[in-house]
């Protein structure tokens, strides 16, 4: 079994989410969380997580990070060594990612409220991958100044997947299809 396959047996959607919604957890779509936000679609997760490449050790910032599933799966895939940090912008489920991911035993990663004036957590920077579940209109620059050198960052921007690759001071963009995310926003 391959290592994000892994990370979803070790991870199931279930307990990262709202109870009147964990009987449609294997629904391979989004789900509501409340707050006009979505547990995001098994598939586009796997698609993600893919092309983010996440290897043990790594520091991985978790932007939008909902209910904290996607912030536990990627600490499934950097392992203890490693550091996961996950940002949501509305507080009552930033609280309940965050006992999602406390209950998800694993001590290297976190979830907390973003500050509304800022995107991402920059004090904490730079990061190896970053991981955005929310849709921007342009490519996020404050995130791309937060990775660091050969660091690696997946994001929706206009509906396009991008794989944005940092090296040194210059920036690749990859386009990897098409998908719907719940808009990236500041408060």
């Amino acid at each position: 079994m391959d290592r994000v396959a892994a990370a979803f047996d070790a991870v199931p959607r279930t307990g990262f989410l709202p109870a009147r919604e964990r009987r449609h957890a294997s629904y391979d779509g989004p789900l509501p969380i409340g707050h006009g936000q979505t547990n995001s679609q098994p598939r586009t997760v796997d698609d993600m997580l893919r092309l983010l490449d996440v290897r043990p050790g790594d520091r991985v910032l978790d932007v939008g990070a909902g209910s904290g599933w996607t912030t536990a799966l990627l600490a499934h895939l950097t392992g203890p060594t490693g550091s996961v940090r996950g940002v949501e912008l509305e507080p009552e489920i930033a609280r309940w990612g965050s006992a999602n991911v406390a209950a998800a035993g694993m001590s290297w990663a976190s979830l907390v409220a973003a500050d509304p004036d800022v995107l991402g957590l920059p004090d904490h920077a730079p990061y190896d991958r970053i991981l955005v579940s929310a849709e921007a209109v342009t490519l996020p620059m404050d995130l791309v100044g937060q990775l660091a050198d050969e660091g690696r960052m997946v994001v929706p921007v206009n509906g396009v997947m991008l794989l944005v690759r940092r090296s040194g001071v210059e920036t690749d963009l990859s386009e990897h299809g098409y998908y719907r995310f719940v808009p990236l926003r500041r408060g």
